[in-house]
């Protein structure tokens, strides 16, 4: 059999596999890995950097699949290329990624083929995508990584940092605002390490594209400054190969290949129809498909003798070369730059310097106080000294959300100056999120700020950073009504809560500036987790840390910060609870309980999710099961606190939008006052 053969019959066991698993699972997506079978074929056979029996070295090319729901392609090439599993140590397990009988499992329980691709569960995935959009976006944070990673470690003769990053695309990913987001972004900061190849078949689930996209895309892309190339036939793999050429000698701009393919490739009576996309084709359909490729009609799941040995002579021989290249290559450069190479050594395993949190500011009572936003900008000053790789930036509100790098040499990551500390993301808030995800996945400690009642746009990509475990950070500041005058558009009411349902995602809202110390210190120790801040504009008061407990209690999601005199013995009569600038209320509110005789609590609760899991003893340590007197306070919605204030206990939040007026007219009006909260204690205690 000559290499061309070879080729067609590779091609086409990627095909039967995706259809084969897509009919025994009776769902899934199958027209599409049948339209773009020659394409991932090409690109991973003949020209992607990756090694199969290492999917993690960090030379590697990244491969990224937008289009999730096309799992199938991926799944079939980490089976057929032999890939091996990597465990969350970074250890080579020595079993394959994706085995056949996950292949024939595929979307069920438990299978390494789920129905799209995930990040933490199959080795071999660069990112978990499936809502259109998030792989593209996420491949621009993995570019602007490459970048940067290359300017402050690539040195003469050691060009460790050269990788690629393709990614896979559809109708949706172009569709979805996030692709645009990041497309325009990508396009100023001239990432031409970024390839994306859109699989232009004109179907989507409803039908034609022409119902709904009829914009000329190449134009589109010409604008946002990105190379365009055409291949105007998805089965002919050497215009495909010659275009991906062409991408790697483009210089300043990324690329974007229009690949005109036929959804269905192959199928008699659902080639190029809606009925290929999201529906197996049924077993007379599967017969004469096969039957078109020249593949036996009742076989199932078929890998015919030589195609895996010609995935082993293609991507396998090439990626271990390769690989093995890099590794002597770093073996060298450890000996010429160690420092350099300890950095990689830690960032590839999410570690962080000696002496990371070194110098962090300590604040002094202050009764004036400082703002939430002032306060974490002092900090990531000194974090990003003492982290290198520590980086990040705003949707174009740096200079509020107090998150620009100001010491020397941190400079700004643009054109031209590829090793800039401050990235400026522009006014796109979900692009923003997935791109620091794509700097996470890179290995690079990345956060990313805006206001809080934005984290709106940014959510979804949030959501995919808690469904990877990345260690991802995102700052938001103007966290309830302290902008007052800017009115509801500008006030979070249910902000708090969308996040706080997020599994796996970290949200902290310290009351003072060194809770804020203490929120950093503790997220940035996070290696599997996403966290979020939310900070205030206005200034709080800086508690006397002698009179009041310390602000290390943040690392325990809640702690008691005051008690009534001697109330270490018994339980407190009623417990007051409260989050970020909330906390002061409530302390002022306990100071006057206490003043009436009454035996008062204040707890602070920046961390719903810390606190959760802490040991049971340690919650009841805090909110004592005896005492179900209980007031929370603050200012979002109530939703949620009833599980820590119990059937006996109420809750002084917001039940509505906020209003345009100075803050202090609206805490009055929302009842955010401390002779309302006493108030409140006093009618519960019956002492009205």
């Amino acid at each position: 059999m000559n290499t061309e053969e070879l080729d067609q019959l590779a091609i086409n066991t990627i095909r039967t596999l995706s259809i084969d698993a897509v009919q025994q699972a009776r769902s899934g997506h199958p027209g599409t890995p049948m339209a773009l079978a020659p394409l991932v074929y090409t690109l991973w056979n003949r020209v992607m950097r990756f090694d199969p029996q290492d999917p993690i070295w960090p030379g590697r090319d990244r491969f990224v699949l937008s289009n999730g729901h096309a799992s199938m392609l991926l799944w079939s090439m980490l089976f057929l290329t032999r890939t091996q599993a990597v465990n969350a140590q970074y250890e080579r397990l020595g079993k394959p990624s994706v085995s056949l009988d996950d292949i024939r499992r595929f979307r069920q329980l438990d299978s390494k083929a789920p129905g799209h691709p995930e990040y933490h569960w199959v080795s071999g995935v660069e990112t978990t995508t499936g809502p259109l959009g998030q792989g593209i976006a996420t491949s621009v944070g993995m570019a602007i990584a490459r970048k940067w990673l290359a300017s402050r470690y690539n040195k003469p003769g050691f060009e460790l940092f050269d990788y690629d990053i393709y990614a896979v695309c559809g109708d949706g990913c172009l569709m979805e605002g996030v692709g645009s987001e990041a497309a325009s972004l990508a396009g100023h900061l001239e990432l031409d390490e970024l390839c994306w190849v859109y699989d232009n078949n004109h179907i989507t689930i409803e039908g034609k594209t022409s119902i709904t996209f009829t914009e000329d895309v190449a134009a589109r892309f010409l604008a946002y400054r990105w190379n365009v190339l055409r291949v105007g036939d998805a089965n002919d793999l050497q215009r495909i190969e010659d275009a991906l050429a062409v991408f790697r000698k483009t210089t300043g701009r990324p690329t974007l290949i229009i690949l005109d393919s036929h959804i269905g490739y192959g199928s008699p009576h659902k080639i190029d129809t809606a009925a290929a996309h999201g529906e197996p084709l049924g077993e007379d359909e599967v017969r004469l498909t096969k039957r078109a490729y020249g593949w036996p009609e009742d076989a199932r799941f078929l890998v015919p003798d030589g195609v895996m040995q010609h995935f082993d002579a293609g991507i396998g021989a090439r990626g271990a070369a390769a690989r093995q290249r890099w590794e002597a290559l770093f073996a060298d450069y450890r000996k010429q730059f160690p420092d350099l190479a300890a950095e990689i050594d830690q960032m590839q395993r999410r570690e962080l310097p000696a002496g990371w949190d070194r110098n962090l500011p300590s604040f002094k009572a202050d009764p004036k106080g400082i703002a939430g936003r002032d306060a974490s900008g002092e900090v990531l000053n000194v974090l990003a000294q003492n982290i290198p790789w520590f980086l990040g930036g705003s949707a174009d509100l740096g200079s509020s959300n107090k998150t620009t790098l100001k010491f020397a040499g941190a400079g700004d990551f643009e054109p031209g100056n590829p090793g800039g500390r401050n990235f400026h993301f522009g006014i796109r808030e979900h692009a923003m999120a997935a791109i620091v995800s794509g700097l996470s996945l890179s290995k690079l400690r990345a956060f990313g700020a805006t206001f809080f009642i934005f984290s709106d746009y940014a959510r979804p990509a949030i959501r995919l950073s808690a469904l990877m475990e990345l260690p991802t950070l995102l700052v938001f500041t103007h966290d309830a009504m302290g902008d007052g005058e800017d009115g509801p558009t500008h006030q979070p009411v249910e902000q708090l809560i969308s996040l706080r349902a997020i599994p796996g995602l970290v949200v902290l809202r310290p009351a003072d500036a060194n809770e804020v110390v203490e929120a950093y210190r503790y997220v940035l120790q996070l290696r599997h987790q996403p966290a979020v801040l939310a900070l205030s504009r206005q200034p709080l008061p800086t508690f006397d840390r002698g009179k009041y407990a310390s602000a290390a209690g943040v690392a325990r999601g809640a702690y008691v910060m005051a008690d009534a005199p001697g109330g270490e013995g018994g339980a407190p009569e009623v417990i007051l609870i409260a989050s970020g600038s909330e906390v002061a209320l409530i302390v002022e509110a306990h100071e006057a309980l206490v003043a009436k005789g009454i035996r008062s609590r204040a707890v602070s609760m920046p961390s719903w999710d810390i606190f959760e899991h802490q040991p049971q003893s340690y919650r009841e340590q805090v909110l004592p099961p005896s005492a179900r007197t209980r007031l929370a306070v603050e200012q979002a919605s109530a939703l949620g606190w009833e599980r820590y204030v119990g059937d006996n206990g109420r809750v002084i939040g917001m039940k509505a939008f906020g209003a345009s007026a100075p803050l202090k007219e609206l805490q009055r009006k929302f009842g955010f006052e401390p002779d309302k909260v006493v108030a409140a204690a006093l009618e519960m205690l019956g002492r009205a």
